[in-house]
């Protein structure tokens, strides 16, 4: 009997890139507003386009979760401005608000 344990690492993989994108798309609103909206087109297509050349599956379907979590996070990252302006995360008061 073997055990496939590339699903459970994939599912403990889409957690941490979940986790992880999180803080990210705070910060990034924090110091840059969503001016860089488009970083995380790049990386979500570059993901998404990866996941399709990338021969092994695990791989494969690992840029796949990073790319489509990278475009959600634009998603996202537009809502986390709204939460700012409600007061439910804090404005950064050194930069411009102007996006």
């Amino acid at each position: 009997m073997t055990i496939a344990y590339e699903g459970l690492l994939l599912g403990l993989a889409t957690f941490l890139v979940i986790g992880l994108f999180h803080p990210i798309v705070i910060k990034t609103e924090y110091y840059f507003g969503t001016r860089p909206w488009w970083v995380f087109l790049v990386v979500g297509l570059a993901g998404a386009v990866g996941a399709l050349f990338v021969p092994n599956l695990f791989w494969s379907a690992l840029c796949g979760i990073v790319g489509f979590s990278s475009l959600w996070s634009i998603k996202e990252l537009f809502e986390q401005k709204e939460r700012v302006r409600k007061g439910w995360f804090p404005r950064n008061p050194r930069r411009k608000q102007q996006d």
